[in-house]
């Protein structure tokens, strides 16, 4: 079966709000610093479940947000998983104390990649740095191990 997720990056003077994955047991993310999303529930639209889930992981809802790309990830012995990325640069409300998956903070965009990331991750922050179409990426892991990257159909060198 495959997965549908989303994720997002919300912006604000310079700095992405970032998750620090350190509460969940058995989270394929432990450790791991990403932005905020989850699963597509059934009858919702990713527009839809990006909206809920920023509100469930922070407390925040969006009020202007972009679809940037939509990444395939694949990884040995794992169905493939089709996540919508995206952008927000409108939000209000609190950012809520805690969270349950992990700590939340604002992190400069220039230090998001000295932070324990995913090696993708890397490469679809620096397409959403350098970019404002929308992309196509696939992401191939072996265990924890980048193995394949194709950008809008071109196969690449993980390190261009």
């Amino acid at each position: 079966m495959i997965e549908v997720t989303t994720l997002c990056y919300l912006e604000q003077d310079g700095q992405y709000l970032m998750l620090h994955r350190v509460k969940k047991k058995q989270d394929a993310n432990a450790g791991k610093w990403i932005g905020l999303g989850g699963h597509v529930e059934a009858g919702e639209s990713p527009d839809d479940c990006v909206v809920r889930e920023v509100f469930e992981e922070s407390g925040l809802r969006l009020t202007s947000f972009q679809i940037r790309g939509i990444i395939t990830f694949c990884q040995e012995g794992r169905d493939a998983e089709y996540m919508f990325l995206y952008t927000a640069d409108g939000f209000f409300g609190e950012l809520a104390a805690a969270c349950d998956e992990g700590e939340l903070a604002w992190v400069e965009k220039e230090r998001v990649y000295d932070l324990p990331l995913w090696e993708g991750d890397k490469i679809f922050l620096r397409l959403l740095k350098e970019r404002t179409d929308f992309f196509s990426l696939k992401l191939c892991y072996r265990g924890d191990v980048l193995v394949q990257v194709v950008l809008d159909g071109e196969q690449r060198s993980y390190c261009e």
